[in-house]
């Protein structure tokens, strides 16, 4: 019994889905059978997509650098990370969700909050096909007008964003345990953040971080807060 309630606590959001269908079905079963064919179709659209969204987002991860990646869309920037931002989901093809996987690797790289959210904006409300359509059956002032201020808005909402919700509120490979695992610093810009506030393990050498020779166990609670700290990512644990 004990394990059942864990697995419903686990999977709050699914049960809520299931309880949805069946009182739906209860009350109007026409409208709950539509439901769950509407369901079906985009599950079996996911089951198709997805695969291809993976297999891309390992090659990209495999392929571009982490250096890369930040260089364009990370901390530094700024503009140039914007204009790439809005390029990148205004070309993309395929609907949104595919765009989630591909955005948790490029965050993992050094992209920051408000160039993920710039880029899912953008691959929900503008992409170029889309454009093209909405402006052969509602007109090209239409469609200018309204691209420009959805990227105003979302210009807006992603800078709002970004000061809410920060790089340790996403989920992270490594949260369950660091055992086992070696540290490393790469493309460091220099902030010595990181020895302010772990200097028995990090030090600064022309003006790039390092881990000091060390024969402890890094205190893990510091090491997080180190690790959170670094504005582009740059620390991160690899596997021995």
């Amino acid at each position: 019994m004990t394990g059942i309630l864990k697995k419903i606590k686990e999977n709050l959001f699914l049960v809520f889905i299931v309880l949805a269908y069946a009182v739906i079905l209860l009350m109007k079963p026409q409208m709950g059978v539509q439901a769950v064919q509407n369901s079906g179709y985009y599950i079996k659209e996911m089951l198709l997509i997805m695969p291809v969204i993976f297999i891309l987002t390992a090659l990209l991860d495999t392929w571009v650098p982490k250096q890369t990646i930040m260089k364009y869309l990370g901390q530094e920037s700024k503009f140039k990370g914007i204009v790439l931002s809005f390029a990148l989901g205004s070309v993309s093809a395929g609907p949104v969700y595919a765009a989630f996987p591909i955005c948790i690797m490029l965050h993992k790289k050094g992209a920051t909050i408000k160039n993920i959210v710039i880029i899912l904006s953008s691959w929900a409300v503008i992409k170029i096909p889309m454009l093209l359509n909405e402006m052969k059956f509602l007109g090209a002032k239409f469609m200018i007008v309204r691209w420009v201020l959805t990227i105003i808005a979302i210009t807006i909402f992603s800078w709002i964003t970004s000061q809410i919700v920060k790089n340790d509120d996403l989920p992270k490979e490594n949260d369950e345990s660091e055992a086992g695992l070696n540290i490393n610093v790469d493309a460091c810009m220099g902030c010595a953040l990181c020895v302010q506030e772990y200097k028995e393990l990090f030090e600064m050498n022309n003006r790039k971080a390092y881990i000091k020779e060390h024969s402890f166990e890094p205190d893990q609670d510091k090491l997080k807060k180190a690790i959170n700290r670094c504005p582009v990512n740059a620390i991160e644990f690899v596997k021995k």
